[in-house]
């Protein structure tokens, strides 16, 4: 054998073992079906996680958004009473005074379920 047919041969044995070795590695990096699961498992577990996280952050803003709303109304009755306890002295003042105070100006309906039996 000459020189060109040992330089064709061993071309030829190269390129079927790159075949091979490319073959080989192509079915290697393959991924089995308990791997694809696997990883759809914790991507799917990562990403309710995640989503967690946010309604739990979201929980805690309302409740500090309630909390808030508490504290208001809370203060907004302590107000209301005030005025209430005001107003009934005003008039019990008039009328101590022998005068009559005057007629009130007709009330809602949603401020009447709140403020009952004024003497105004």
């Amino acid at each position: 054998m000459n020189a060109e047919t040992w330089t064709a041969l061993s071309g030829g044995v190269v390129g079927v073992v790159s075949a091979g070795v490319t073959a080989w590695g192509a079915r290697s990096a393959r991924r089995t079906k308990r791997q694809e699961s696997r990883d759809d498992f914790l991507a799917i577990t990562t990403q309710q996680g995640n989503a967690i996280e946010r309604l739990e952050a979201r929980v805690q803003r309302q409740e500090t958004e309630a909390e808030k709303q508490r504290q208001r109304i809370g203060d907004q009755d302590e107000a209301i009473g005030w005025l209430l306890y005001r107003v009934r002295s005003l008039v019990s003042h008039i009328k101590k005074a022998g005068m009559e105070p005057p007629a009130a100006e007709p009330m809602s309906e949603q401020a009447a379920r709140y403020i009952r039996n004024i003497d105004a």
